[in-house]
């Protein structure tokens, strides 16, 4: 939190002497207000970065000293105390070395600690750096205050840039000593507990040591239900019954299942897609904001590479194929395999894929805002041999998939693969239809990219993420499918109807009438694959809502299923033709695209990654961070299509009423700002994911005090 809080701060004072500066042509602050503001604003910025630090420190203080100044229990006490919290390995460790009972039959391995390196990044002072070339953007008019001299600012600016890094390197640093000292700590307590639970006599605990040890031995006898039993916990289920120590802000949440040990190559795989794809999501989606920014302040730059017409092509694609895109195929690799209950192909085949999408998705940004693009292709911008590269990952991760299926263990093909594999075959298709040259000519070019565009959103990432929920939401319920026929029935008819739908958006053109009004009915037919698959989503989840109280994944799904259903439903209605005179070309359909790849695609791709990666990597994320991330990420999609959708429908009444253009853009103002504000929240949310990725993969886990203690006491001698 504190790299966020630098990171502000530093933004807010390069934004302020910048004000201060005042733009070309504009007229500067009298003397007598803009040093007393400046001032002001210094005074103001270096107070709250040292009160913050100083409420760290104190902190940090304040937790080192009552970890230090704690009670010490003996062995004795302790165990007592934490009597019902052992596992069943830990149990019989003591009472084979007390020699309370014969060994135990079977006896669990404890886990390995949990490492991992942590990455120190040097990404706040890079962009405090970029923030900073701002203020050389200095006025023609010099001003008479000192303070807005140039000479000064570059001056107090080149001062506080080795300040403020020192205050951010000491923070670090005591930070660092902080966690060793707490580690220190825990690890000096484990040692001193072990060497008492050691030299603990036999009789000390005896009786107790042996009444759990019957409980965590209990198995069903079928004679409960008839015989007289006392009311003690013989299964050992209940303990620290209503036992709260400090008021709950976050709700307890379950953790992962420990589920089978997956191939640690094929692990390497997935969260390399997995990583990869989050980097895009981060960097596609601060072009996104700057974007959304640009809508509130247009003359925040005047710069080419950085003009809306090159950025807006880099925003979406960067989110479409580096985002969306490898996330699926990683998730697909993992699914693929499971319920075909087989080994990949080839995981070589694998990080091919993996290169020639991340070089098609960095050649095509670079293009992008060089200028070098297909123009007049929306989602199709990449011009075509960088295009050529995503492509041939499709046509190998195809044909590792159906290798894969193919030796398949299992006698029938899981609905999960139907999905998948349709997805990447309708995928490369659809890149056929789009690049290919012999009918990208006049209207066949209209129609060629109504298709392309329509069937790249419903048909690679609709498809394929369908394919994804039928799996992992039924392993998170613990429940089957409701019904594999609603599935069955749900994949034939968006293949039927979805492959109609492109030319919807074309209504009113000069593309044949008859073309329009297929497109009309096929947005009709839509209906019926997506109430089919809502309904077997929300009755999957019928007996099951309960558990989604409990779970940090669940919302997730369930924010995704609600949207797949209200965001379909909403392309339907747009495809009418008294709908259409009012929305199209409208920031209506902006906030539609939002609802149905964000609400639906990234709350899906994002629930299935917190199931698979804590499976991989034996790591939970932190739980808060996941609910931070949850709820910055909805409100935030709701503040930005909400305002959206309102405008839009005004500006397209102005539009019928003849109101002059310029009206309609003044009329958005506010919702734009709107947007802005929930780009933000969503943009926020994304770096919270983030780091909860890395946190899983590479983050290093909290010394567990217990599991310490049975470590250092395996490694003390037995004493008779």
């Amino acid at each position: 939190m504190k790299k966020f809080t630098l990171y502000l701060t530093l933004i807010l004072l390069s934004k302020a002497v910048h004000a201060q500066s005042g733009s070309p042509g504009s007229m500067p602050d009298s003397p007598d207000t803009a040093s007393p503001a400046i001032t002001l604003i210094l005074i103001l910025v270096f107070l709250a970065i040292f009160i913050g630090l100083a409420l760290w420190l104190f902190g940090s203080s304040s937790r080192l000293e009552k970890l230090s100044n704690r009670s010490e229990d003996d062995g004795h006490s302790w165990l007592k105390k934490h009597l019902k919290d052992l596992e069943k390995y830990q149990l019989d460790l003591i009472i084979k070395r007390k020699n309370i009972e014969e060994e135990p039959d079977r006896k669990n391995e404890p886990g390995q600690a949990a490492s991992g390196n942590n990455l120190k990044k040097p990404i706040l002072l890079l962009l405090f750096l970029f923030q900073g070339l701002n203020l050389f953007a200095q006025s023609t008019e010099a001003s008479g205050s000192v303070w807005t001299n140039p000479g000064v600012l570059i001056t107090i600016t080149l001062i506080l840039i080795p300040l403020l890094i020192a205050v951010y390197i000491v923070s670090l640093k005591v930070s660092h000593l902080a966690k060793n000292i707490r580690g220190s700590q825990i690890r000096k307590d484990a040692r001193k507990l072990a060497k008492s639970i050691s030299e603990l006599t036999n009789d000390e605990l005896r009786e107790e040591l042996i009444e759990r040890k019957k409980a965590l031995d209990f198995r069903l006898s079928n004679t409960e239900l008839a015989g007289e039993q006392l009311p003690a916990d013989k299964k050992g289920l209940l303990h620290h019954i209503a036992e709260v120590d400090s008021p709950r802000f976050i709700a307890p949440k379950k953790k992962a299942v420990k589920r089978p040990d997956i191939d640690p190559a094929l692990s390497k795989l997935i969260l390399w897609y997995l990583g990869t794809a989050a980097f895009w999501l981060v960097l596609g989606t601060s072009v996104g904001e700057y974007l959304g920014i640009k809508f509130v302040a247009p003359d925040a730059d005047h710069v080419s590479w950085l003009s809306f017409g090159r950025l807006r092509p880099v925003h979406t694609n960067m989110v479409f194929w580096g985002w969306s895109s490898l996330a699926m195929v990683g998730l697909g690799y993992y699914v693929v395999s499971t319920v075909s209950n087989t080994v990949v192909a080839s995981l070589k085949r694998g990080w091919y894929s993996l290169f020639l999408i991340n070089a098609a998705v960095i050649a095509g940004s670079i293009s992008l805002m060089a200028g070098v693009n297909n123009g007049g292709g929306e989602y199709r911008e990449y011009i075509w041999p960088i295009m050529l590269l995503f492509a041939i990952g499709l046509v190998i991760t195809l044909i590792n998939y159906l290798q894969t299926i193919a030796r398949r263990k299992t006698k029938e093909i899981y609905i999960s693969n139907w999905y998948i594999v349709s997805a990447v075959m309708f995928t490369i298709v659809i890149a056929l239809v789009g690049y290919l040259p012999f009918w990208q000519n006049g209207l066949g070019e209209s129609i060629a990219q109504g298709y392309y565009m329509h069937q790249g959103v419903g048909m690679w990432f609709m498809l394929f993420n369908l394919g994804l929920i039928y799996y992992f939401l039924p392993q998170q319920l613990n429940t089957p499918i409701y019904s594999y026929s609603l599935g069955i029935l749900a994949f034939w008819t968006q293949i039927l109807f979805y492959t109609l739908i492109g030319t919807h958006h074309f209504i009113f053109s000069a593309i044949p009438w008859w073309l329009q009004t297929v497109a009309i009915i096929g947005s009709m037919g839509m209906l019926i694959p997506v109430f089919a698959g809502t309904t077997n989503f929300l009755m999957t989840f019928r007996g099951n809502f309960h558990k989604i109280g409990s779970s940090y994944t669940l919302p997730f799904y369930l924010v995704g299923i609600i949207f797949y259903f209200t965001g379909s439903f909403q392309g339907t209605a747009e495809a009418f033709r008294s709908a259409n005179l009012y929305w199209h070309f409208t920031d209506f359909t902006v906030a539609h695209s939002h609802l149905t790849m964000y609400g639906i695609i990234a709350f899906m791709l994002w629930a299935a990654i917190y199931t698979l990666v804590p499976r991989l990597t034996g790591k939970e994320p932190r739980q808060a961070w996941v609910g931070a991330h949850f709820w910055m990420a909805l409100i935030g999609l709701l503040f930005y299509t909400i305002p959206l959708m309102v405008g839009g429908t005004l500006k397209g009444m102005a539009w019928l009423e003849g109101k002059p253009f310029i009206d309609s853009v003044v009329l958005m103002a506010p919702y734009w700002l709107w947007r802005a504000i929930g780009g933000s929240l969503m943009w926020a949310s994304h770096l919270i994911f983030a780091y909860n990725l890395y946190y899983m993969i590479a983050g290093k886990a909290e010394i567990d005090l217990q599991k310490t203690v049975f470590d250092e006491l395996e490694k003390l001698p037995v004493t008779e």
